[in-house]
């Protein structure tokens, strides 16, 4: 099955309305060249408010039953025939996660995942608001194939990759939202960050794609650049689509799932693997 993805990259203001605004037009622009299955990048609702610990920012979380931007991009995801993966603040009872919902080209609600990997540092100081998702990785079947998706940091880790893959995914999603590091400003990781995801394409033998936001949030120390770059990568790493660092737009490519399970069999990854010997990793 061949499955057109596209990577949404946009500067975001801190209002809600106006942001849902402009991720839609760009999702209805995206749906108008051909894609299937579009994403939106990580807490594109304002902006990435863990710059700093504020506890006036846990009023932007909201359950994920009675939450309008979810509703709203369901809707859309119907009204389009596409698949939508959007990233939201989730309040669930006193606890708080970073967290996506699902939904399918029908509108169906495929379910949650919720981020497991939590940053902590300065301008990511993720562990003041979210707590370890408690889902595990999971994978989704939508009518363009079986995806999984995974947030920010989580895409460092190539266990999440792996799982995914073991799971049934052919496809990996990753939404983001990251850019310069506040108190190191000479350390650049966008290359580091592409590679790392580029080396799940390889080693598992999957497509991926990254969406990132672009534009400068914050004043002084707490300022954080997002360095954009969005892309589409193959099974064997090619990267098929890439925006720039301050480009606004998206990053479209399609992807051939049957060609996808081919190179994985080919490769030999998954027929040579030796869980018995990998133990000391769930350490």
């Amino acid at each position: 099955m061949k499955v057109t993805v596209a990577a949404l990259q946009t500067a975001l203001s801190d209002d809600v309305a106006e942001n849902v605004e402009r991720v839609t037009a760009m999702v209805r622009a995206a749906a108008g060249k051909g894609a299937n299955i579009i994403l939106p990048s990580e807490l594109f609702e304002g902006h990435y408010f863990c710059r700093t610990q504020n506890e006036a920012d846990f009023a932007r979380a909201r359950p994920a039953d009675k939450h309008p931007t979810l509703r709203h991009f369901q809707a859309l995801a119907a009204e389009l025939g596409v698949v939508i993966p959007v990233s939201f603040f989730e309040a669930a009872g006193p606890e708080h996660y970073n967290s996506i919902k699902v939904f399918d080209a029908d509108g169906a609600d495929l379910g949650l995942y919720r981020k497991s990997h939590i940053p902590d540092g300065p301008g990511y100081q993720e562990k003041f608001f979210f707590k370890p998702g408690n889902t595990g990785f999971r994978t989704f079947p939508t009518r363009f194939g079986t995806i999984g998706v995974a947030i920010c940091w989580d895409q460092w880790f190539p266990e999440a990759a792996r799982a995914m893959t073991l799971a049934g995914a052919d496809i990996l999603f990753y939404p983001t939202a990251i850019g310069s590091e506040p108190e190191e400003p000479e350390l650049d990781s966008r290359d580091s960050w592409q590679r790392v995801m580029i080396g799940h394409a390889v080693a598992n033998a999957v497509g991926v794609v990254a969406a990132n936001r672009v534009g400068t949030e914050g004043e002084g120390a707490a300022g954080i650049t997002f360095y954009g770059s969005s892309f589409v990568a193959n099974a064997r790493g090619d990267k098929l689509a890439e925006l720039g660092r301050d480009e606004r737009g998206m990053a479209i490519a399609t992807l051939d799932t049957d060609e996808i399970r081919r190179t994985r069999a080919s490769m030999g990854f998954f027929r040579d693997r030796r869980p018995s010997l990998y133990k000391s990793l769930g350490e």
